[in-house]
């Protein structure tokens, strides 16, 4: 019987102390395996059939992975192309509620408007800062630079008790937190960091009535009947939220699919206790070394102000971390071990 800990080893290989999920994760060896084979169809010259199967195949694992239909779920490339099809169904006028120093991603297409009224508070003030008028909050569910977790339940009481709408990017979190996606307007995460997939692929979620979003990135892929739609203005709309989809990274879903796969086979509440328990582990060792992390509680991204400018350093011995805003950014995800964060401390005392 396999365990979390053979599947794993199954998978991963690195050939370095890789402690910089959040901003990339490894490939599985499975994924690497559809990638090439889906190049060597490009490559003979193939029918690409199965490659549009993969789409819907991504798709569907997402939906179960955030807990939705999968008719809620669009497949597009960016955060920041969620983000601005969201942006673009807010009237003139409208509050934008946002968190200070949040990923761009999730803010600037709010900005670029340049009629909406967006306001940016402390994180931790979020819930607080809701008021009648704010017609959308935008937060990431953890924080990119330094993986401070939002207060969602105390976010989607505020947003409910004030008429609000939420919007929440996941790309932090989907694959170690477990996602209640229903319980938000909008949601989106990229597949490139925790989902362990390549670049170019992201999921928006948005409700069963489509929330006001009018699809005005769409293309062919977008209609009920998508090649029936290639030519002249789409007849008729996807029936679901496909209607959002944006042309496919075929590569992409081809290897997506088999992460999402072993993400679902570990189980993201194990996923979450590996994750976090070497995040603990080496909270305890900096405390050790008298260091003080940011403070982010339940969360398995750990960033420690004043030592960024040792990243070169811990890369050139073959550790790989992040240095964001003068913080050592450390992420510790399904294949790191407890021999990686041992490591990291060691050449953090010296």
């Amino acid at each position: 019987m396999e365990t979390f800990e053979s599947l794993v080893r199954a998978e991963f290989a690195p050939k370095s102390t890789y402690l910089n999920t959040a901003s990339n994760g490894l490939l599985p060896a499975r994924t690497v395996t559809a990638l090439h084979e889906a190049a060597l169809l490009r490559a003979e010259g193939r029918p690409l059939t199965s490659l549009y199967e993969d789409v819907e195949a991504s798709r569907a694992a997402y939906a179960r992975l955030a807990g939705v239909p999968v008719t809620r779920v669009a497949a597009g490339a960016s955060v920041a192309a969620h983000t601005g099809l969201i942006a673009a169904s807010l009237p003139a006028g409208a509050e934008v509620l946002t968190a200070e120093d949040d990923f761009t991603s999730v803010l600037n297409p709010f900005h670029v408007r340049g009629d909406l009224k967006v306001r940016a508070v402390p994180l931790e003030r979020i819930p607080d800062a809701v008021r009648p008028g704010t017609a959308l909050v935008a937060v990431s569910a953890a924080q990119s630079a330094d993986g401070r977790i939002v207060d969602l339940p105390a976010l989607r009481e505020a947003a409910r008790t004030h008429g609000a709408r939420t919007y929440v990017d996941f790309s932090q979190s989907a694959g170690w937190l477990p996602m209640d996606a229903d319980a938000y307007d909008y949601s989106a995460a990229v597949s490139f960091k925790w989902l362990l997939g390549p670049h170019g692929a992201a999921f928006l979620v948005v409700p069963e009535d489509f929330g006001g979003l009018t699809p005005v990135l769409s293309g062919w892929v977008a209609g009920e009947v998508p090649w029936d739609s290639c030519y002249g203005p789409v007849a008729e709309l996807a029936h679901s939220a496909r209607r959002f989809d944006l042309s496919h990274a075929l590569f992409t879903y081809a290897g997506l699919r088999h992460s999402l796969d072993l993400i679902e086979e570990l189980g993201v509440t194990a996923v979450q206790a590996h994750d976090l328990a070497l995040a603990d582990r080496f909270r305890a060792g900096l405390a050790a070394l008298g260091h003080e992390p940011v403070p982010a509680p339940g969360s398995p991204i750990v960033s420690v102000p004043g030592l960024g400018s040792r990243q070169p350093e811990l890369s050139r011995v073959g550790i790989e971390v992040s240095n964001r805003a003068g913080n050592l950014r450390a992420a510790f995800h399904l294949f790191n071990t407890t021999a990686d964060v041992d490591r990291l401390l060691d050449v953090l005392s010296g």
